[in-house]
């Protein structure tokens, strides 16, 4: 009979009991999460994006008993926040909270650090919200009508500001500049706070905003609302007008919350989060908070929201088309 040389039979052993541990080890064993969950928001603190995130991210933690970590990480339309979200490790421990620019930076950049298809596994929509159109309580024009008066009589001189090229914002001013035939000049920040302080402070005229963003400066007396690009008129400002109403029919424009994952994340940890945002989002605190906002909750799970996406990159590419917005 053949003998195993010693060396092999210590090999052996010692690779019998590494799999021993292994199979009881607590870490191996540890199910997702087991340590805090980064959530990057690609906007500055302070605007609606980042509002709603943290108002999530604090919900979630409960579900998920880890830390939700927000990282703020503005710049270009997005883009350097998707872009390290795209190269993360795709364990569930780094998210991205989308909003609308997601989509519309496919169509308004002519290269992407990053294939919004192939690098992103989406995970689930949560909420829309329409715009409001604010001004400064310089500007005199109280109506929209007389905000388009205004531009035609000055050509040139008033501006729009948004939290950025290419966000929402923006092509809802390009948009309206196309629908209104006027010429009003965009100022984009890196994000929507620091808009909305220079908004109030007179550095800027108008604003697309959402109302989370707004109301408190609406409410004070900083800010005047001028009208809605949603369908119908906001339970929040019931005496403002839609854009529709204002002479714009079909001027509908709302901004999306949603929130992927890097590509290649488990399906089980995919689903996992999901359904832990699906909860989040029912939360009656949640749902009261939204709305006070005039944010409307709209989950979708992983699949719907990929067709989601789909749809509006459609929707943007055309009105970007028709607007000739370009970033600057």
């Amino acid at each position: 009979m053949i003998r195993a040389r010693p060396y092999r039979r210590i090999a052996l052993a010692f690779a019998a009991a590494l799999v021993a541990v292994l199979a009881v080890s607590p870490v191996a064993a540890q199910p997702y999460p087991n340590k805090p969950v980064r959530m990057i928001v690609p906007f500055a603190p302070g605007g609606a994006t980042d509002i709603i995130a943290r108002t999530v991210a604090q919900k979630l933690s409960d579900r998920l008993g880890q830390p939700v970590v927000i990282e703020n990480k503005p710049g270009a339309g997005t883009t350097i926040g998707n872009a390290e979200v795209a190269k993360a490790r795709p364990d569930g421990y780094t998210l991205l909270f989308a909003p609308t620019p997601f989509v519309i930076s496919q169509v308004v950049y002519p290269t992407l650090p990053y294939d919004p298809k192939k690098d992103f596994a989406p995970v689930s929509l949560l909420a829309t919200s329409p715009f409001i159109l604010v001004t400064n309580t310089a500007v005199p024009a109280k109506t929209i009508a007389e905000l388009v008066a205004l531009a035609k009589a000055k050509p040139g001189t008033l501006t729009f500001c948004s939290a950025g090229n290419g966000t929402v914002p923006h092509l809802s001013g390009e948009l309206f500049k196309l629908r209104a035939g006027v010429d009003i000049v965009h100022v984009p920040y890196k994000g929507g706070g620091p808009a909305i302080v220079d908004l109030v402070g007179g550095q800027v005229n108008m604003m697309f905003a959402t109302p989370i963003e707004v109301s408190q400066h609406v409410q004070a007396g900083r800010l005047n609302v001028l009208g809605t690009t949603a369908r119908k008129r906001l339970a929040a400002f019931p005496n403002v007008p839609t854009l529709d109403e204002s002479g714009y029919p079909g001027f509908e424009v709302a901004s999306f919350f949603g929130v992927l994952a890097p590509a290649g994340t488990p399906p089980e940890v995919v689903n996992r989060l999901a359904g832990d945002l699906a909860a989040v989002m029912d939360s009656p605190e949640v749902r009261e908070k939204f709305a006070a906002q005039s944010a409307e909750g709209n989950v979708q799970g992983p699949d719907a929201f990929a067709k989601f996406l789909d749809a509006e990159r459609d929707k943007w590419a055309d009105i970007v088309k028709r607007s000739g917005a370009k970033v600057d």
